[in-house]
């Protein structure tokens, strides 16, 4: 089953990157560090950075955890794309492993795949909380994207029309 949520653009990008990491935990801490190194430029509050470093914390474990199932295989790669549109960041986690057999089902707060690993299942619950915009989707055998929007300062969401 693919989810499949229209992608919303807002502004022009002012900045972006691109990183393929290990899906080994250690690089969970990197994806965070990464990513709040990235909108520096914004001077996010502190709210506004833990809230982005909890989320991609969140996208990143999901992805080692669930749809590499911690294999530890080098070959088992996560992509973090981030971008940045004026005062909005949008971040990408992406992974090739298992996929999702029922994302309606595994976003429910306290749904997990992994009982036997004592997960919470509150992941994407945290990821929905902390972020302006959440779009999972995924595909059985071949992966899961995660797409997160978070508006950084005290502008409007939405500009207002003049």
């Amino acid at each position: 089953m693919i989810e499949v949520a229209e992608k919303r653009e807002i502004g022009t990008i002012t900045n972006e990157v691109r990183v393929e990491f290990g899906a080994v935990s250690e690089n969970e801490s990197f994806a965070r560090m990464a990513v709040a190194a990235f909108i520096t430029p914004l001077n996010p509050t502190l709210e506004e950075l833990a809230d982005v470093k909890t989320a991609v914390s969140e996208a990143v474990t999901n992805a080692i955890i669930h749809g590499y199932e911690n294999r530890g295989d080098r070959n088992d790669k996560i992509l973090m794309d981030c971008v940045l549109r004026g005062d909005v960041l949008e971040i990408e986690i992406s992974d090739r492993g298992v996929g999702i057999e029922d994302v309606s089902a595994a976003m429910q707060p306290l749904y997990t795949s992994k009982p036997e690993l004592e997960r919470s299942g509150m992941g994407f619950a945290f990821m929905e909380a902390f972020t302006d915009n959440l779009e999972v989707r995924s595909e059985p055998g071949c992966g899961t994207n995660v797409r997160m929007c978070k508006k950084i300062g005290m502008s409007p969401w939405i500009g207002s029309e003049e």
